[in-house]
């Protein structure tokens, strides 16, 4: 009589898992990472959304120039302001600070003349009180368009500072800083240079 030999034992395989010690390294590595990333994409979503919405208000602009040009009202005269009631907007703020373009401060919305409008996205577009003065092609008027409807307290480029659209009497519409060589309101000639427009802005 034979007898078979027992089948041969199974060593058990030791997976050998993470220490303490490397799991809060790796921990540690992820979150100096988090650290740079996260305040980044933010930013840049928060960008995003600035220049979604100023693209939108420069559509409005345009958008109630048409409709004035339709009505017959445009005249070498004619105001920033006088656009208002062409325009959608929640309210009308005459006791706000808001932003001006780079380098420069703010605007005051209980002068004369500026009307500041609070709009559906929370910004606010400053109509200003300077016009036309002429009726070519390089007569603009200007709309400051301030993203978070808030001065932000300096004249420095920074996130809040306002994008100004210049509006021509030919229904172009360009920023501050990319006006068209020769371009002048009532205050004197529009000069383009790149610093005027704000760092999160952007047509592209």
């Amino acid at each position: 009589m034979f007898l078979c030999p027992p089948p041969p034992r199974k060593r058990l395989k030791i997976t050998r898992g993470f220490t303490l010690a490397e799991l809060l390294i790796s921990l540690a590595i992820l979150g100096v990472i988090a650290t740079f990333t996260i305040p980044k994409l933010l930013s840049s979503q928060q960008n995003s959304q600035k220049v979604a919405a100023a693209k939108e208000v420069a559509a409005m602009i345009s958008g109630a120039y048409q409709q004035a040009a339709q009505a017959g009202v445009l005249s070498a005269n004619f105001k920033a302001s006088d656009l208002t009631p062409y325009m959608n907007y929640v309210s009308v703020d005459t006791t706000s600070l808001v932003d001006m373009h780079p380098l420069y401060g703010s605007h005051n919305c209980s002068n004369a003349g500026v009307v500041c409008l609070k709009l559906h996205q929370g910004g606010t577009l400053v109509a200003t009180s300077w016009y036309f003065d002429g009726t070519s092609s390089l007569n603009a008027i200007r709309f400051d368009y301030d993203p978070d409807g808030i001065y932000s307290g300096s004249t420095a480029d920074s996130s809040g500072k306002s994008v100004e659209f210049v509006l021509y009497y030919n229904g172009g519409l360009t920023t501050r800083g990319t006006t068209r060589v020769g371009s002048v309101d009532s205050l004197g000639a529009l000069p383009s240079a790149s610093v005027f427009d704000p760092s999160w802005f952007s047509w592209q």
